[in-house]
């Protein structure tokens, strides 16, 4: 199973709120069929659409092997709601073009060749364009997150010392492999234990916000 390269699988929020109702509402055409798209859930005076859960649930399958249930995908797609909204109000930049190629050529990598790679992306229902901009707003999220909570991610030496006595040394010795001294790999192992408590500090800063929002969620098929 092929394992995500970033903290979040991302959908696109280029649209503003007014602009993704618009979309909720307006029939498509797909083939002389005409299909509207739903509301998934409402946060605040904003909504998540039925095609924004589908596109993540794709590309988590086209990532990760499997998409997670739809309940899941909504609590997702509403965390990134909630780091947008903070990244804008902090004018964060979004990432460079170059950076998110890097971020697409990491991921083409993971499958056997480039002919698999295409293909599992239309099997999945996803174009290049699609995939190079979830990419690059899950940069985008990834990087605000670092931002945000590592200034306040401290590891001290105690710290480093038990990881290395606890977890690291015991995990390549039960590989059979050599544990190399503590001072050659102590910047790689603290490197972890800050990303360890920027995910801890950034997953409870989400579940304290989420609490003070209203968060309606739809039934499949439910109309607004």
């Amino acid at each position: 199973m092929r394992h995500a390269i970033l903290i979040f699988a991302s959908m696109a929020w280029l649209a503003g709120p007014g602009a993704r109702y618009a979309n909720a509402q307006a029939p498509a055409s797909t083939g002389g069929a005409q299909t509207v798209d739903g509301v998934a859930a409402r946060i605040e005076d904003d909504i998540l659409t039925e095609s924004e859960v589908r596109e993540l649930g794709a590309f988590q399958q086209l990532v990760d092997g499997r998409a997670k249930p739809r309940d899941e995908r909504i609590r997702e797609l509403a965390d990134q709601w909630i780091l947008r909204g903070e990244a804008e109000t902090a004018k964060y930049p979004q990432p460079a073009p170059d950076d998110v190629s890097h971020a697409y050529a990491q991921l083409a990598a993971q499958f056997a060749s480039p002919g698999e790679f295409a293909h599992r992306c239309a099997a999945a229902g996803l174009t290049e364009a699609a995939v190079r901009r979830m990419l690059g707003q899950q940069l985008y999220l990834s990087r605000f997150i670092d931002y945000r909570f590592r200034p306040a991610a401290q590891v001290d030496q105690k710290q480093v010392e038990t990881y290395y006595n606890t977890e690291f040394a015991p995990q390549l010795k039960s590989r059979g492999q050599p544990v190399p001294p503590l001072e050659s790999v102590e910047d790689t192992i603290r490197e972890v234990l800050i990303q360890r408590e920027i995910s801890g500090r950034a997953t409870q800063w989400l579940d304290e916000t989420r609490e003070r929002l209203k968060i309606d969620v739809m039934s499949q098929g439910e109309r607004p």
